[in-house]
This record gives structure tokens, sequence and C-alpha cells, in this order.
């Protein structure tokens, strides 16, 4: 078994306290992905499980072994950097083969267990090069064979494919994704990316500032965000926020007042909030559509228009400090300057009391949100 747990886990360097009480329960077998904004301290957690910092106060324990004084040879975990960090002297073969070597494994041993790995990763043809000779993509494979050799229990890869161009990282996301389902280990990968957290994650944890806002399924923090700084990290382009006050407050329903005039019932838990209370209203672009002005959420007028092919991503300047964003079919014309209304539908809508906090969203009719509209 190679699972991981946090419990109330700190690290402090100096008066300087960066991680805060950290919990955290990663099971046997699965793809844990740490996001968060720079400075979070999603690298420096994934140091503490590796070893290379001490812990400040908490436990820590993998396999069910508490291991907060174990040295990081001695943990049972590999971990893979940014950089290769390859011996550029050194062949493919020896390079991937230097742990075991280290480790005072036989030839025979070391040549068995690097064949089936280079035979995993594709490697076969490249074993005899040196890394000047690979590609980006060829080396980082290397740096990810040299972990699998050793056979840990568990993987830590710190933000592994940013050092690739666009097209390497997606083709990187899908070999590291197939190699995680024939590996079958935990693996725990640290990424500022949320399309990478997203689509390789089995589980992912939302880093603030040393603290965990959210963990949960790609999914379920997509759907159900708690709060609403994971709302607005997770998502791309990330959800829109328009600030608002409540009208009023029924068991089903939160009338809100937008600042554009226009009042939005909107199908949440309204539990806590009263009459008069600032709140947050938010809509993923995604969930947009372009609508006549009179009776659209917003008008505005197009300050930007991104075309993908696939869609386009039209920003709307509506007197907020933030663009609106909303997200069309590719071969919608408008053209920047153009006056649009932008709506949804109220079900697609969440909002956050004025402590961020998100409210219950209640399950209601695919009407749009402009048919809930009242101009008053």
């Amino acid at each position: 078994m190679s699972d991981v747990v946090l419990k109330q886990v700190e690290k402090r360097f100096g008066p300087v306290h960066v991680i805060h009480g950290v919990n955290l329960d990663i099971r046997d077998g699965e793809f844990c992905v740490f996001v968060g904004p720079s400075g979070c301290g999603k690298s420096t957690l994934l140091r503490l499980i590796a070893g290379l910092e001490d812990i400040s106060g908490g436990e820590l324990s993998i396999g069910g072994k508490v291991v907060n004084n174990v040295a990081p040879k001695d943990r049972g975990v590999a971990m893979v950097f940014q950089s290769y960090a390859l011996y550029p002297h050194m062949s493919v073969f020896d390079n991937m083969a230097f742990g075991l070597d280290l480790a005072k494994k036989s030839k025979d041993e070391q040549h068995e267990r690097v064949m089936a790995v280079a035979k995993i990763l594709q490697l076969e043809e490249l074993l005899d090069r040196k890394p000047k000779e690979l590609s980006g993509g060829q080396r980082q494979r290397v740096a990810i064979g040299r972990a699998i050799v050793r056979q840990p229990g568990v993987f830590l890869f710190d933000e592994p494919l940013s050092n690739l161009d666009a097209s390497l990282r997606v083709q990187m996301r899908i070999e590291l994704t197939k190699l995680h389902e024939k590996l079958k280990s935990t693996m725990i990968y640290v990424t500022h990316d949320q399309v990478e957290a997203m689509t390789m994650a089995d589980k992912i944890v939302v880093l603030r500032a040393g603290r965990v806002e959210q963990v949960g399924s790609p999914l379920e923090l997509y759907h159900h965000p708690q709060n609403q700084f994971v709302a607005g990290f997770i998502g791309s382009p990330k959800m829109n926020f328009v600030p608002a006050v409540v009208g009023a407050v029924s068991q089903q329903t939160v009338t809100v007042k937008l600042d554009s005039g226009k009042d939005v019932d909107l199908p949440v838990d309204g539990s806590g909030l009263a009459t008069g209370d600032r709140v947050t209203v938010g809509v993923r672009p995604e969930h947009c559509s372009i609508a006549d002005q009179d009776t659209a959420l917003f008008a505005g007028t197009v300050d930007v228009v991104e075309h993908l092919g696939e869609a386009g991503l039209v920003y709307v300047q509506t007197g907020a400090e933030e663009l609106f964003v909303a997200r069309v079919a590719g071969d919608t014309a408008i053209a920047s300057g153009s006056s649009v209304g932008v709506t949804a539908r109220v079900q697609d809508c969440y909002l956050f009391d004025q402590n961020g906090k998100a409210k219950r969203r209640l399950a209601v009719d695919n009407a749009p949100l402009a048919a809930q509209l009242s101009a008053r």
C-alpha cells in the first residue's frame, strides 16, 4: 500500500508560515494533482512529502508508516523535477540506471529494469544516445523513466511539462495518463496549469496561501466549487463574477439586483442571506450566449473577439472592472465595437456571499435567464 496521509502538516521558514495545517488523504494508486497560483505552497508541500524539506508540525505517513524523520531515500518515493536534470556525459541507459547503480543493484537487474521501462516509454531505440541528441519530450521521458526503474511506491512530479511546447505538453499529458493506468502507482503532480489538472487527475487539491481550499474530482470542483476562489481558478477562461445586492430571499430562490438595474431570481439556498447583503453572481463563459440587449443579463460593447476555430471568445466591456467573457460558436459573426447583450440560464449561475462562500444551487428547469429577468 502506498497511500499518503497528511495530518495538520505545517511548514515554517523562520518566522514565515508557508503551510498551514494541511489535512489530506491520498489513496493508494490515486493520481492527485496540486494546483494553485504561484506562491501558494504546492511545490513546498510536494517537497515535504519527498523529505527535501523538514516538517515544522503535524504528521506525514506513507504506506501507513510515519516518515517525518525518515530520510528521502528511505521513503519509497521518486521525484521528477521541472528541469530534466540528466547527466550530459551519460547515455540514456546510464542515466536511467544511475539510481540502481547507487543502490548496488546487479548489472543484470539494472539491465532488466531499464529495458522493461524503456519499452513502456518507447525509449528502446534511444538508449545509446546522449541527452543533447534528444528532443525535449524525449528528455522528459528519460527523466520519468529514471524514476520508474526505482519501483517507488509514490511518484512525485514538480511541474514536469512546463519546459515543453504546447503540442508536446498535450502529448506528454496523454503519455503520463496512460503510464498511470499501466503502473497503478500513487502519483502526486504539481502544476499551475488547471487544464493539466482537469485532464489528468483523479483528485485535485486546490491551494491558496498554504491552505487547502477544496479537494475533489475535476468535475466536482468544476460544477460544485465551495467558494469564489475555486470557482475562478477551475475553468478556462475563468468564471465571470458580477457584484449584486440581495433584494429578497424565499425558500427556493434569492432575488438579486445587478449593477445593470435588473433583478434576477436565482434558484439557490438563501439561508444566511438577508435583504441588502452584498453578494457576487458567477457564470462561466461557456454557459453564456449572445442575446437581445433589452432582455439580456448584461449589455455592453465588444472589446475583443478571439477566434479559436471551433469557438470564439467574446470580451464585452460592461462597465465593470473586468471584461465579461462569453464563449460562442466559432462561426459567430461579431465585430469589435459591436453593441451586444449577454445572457445565461439560471441553473448555470452561481451565487457567493460576501465572504466568497458558494450558496447551494437548487434544481430548476431549462428556461433561459432572460425569461427570469424583470426590469423593475
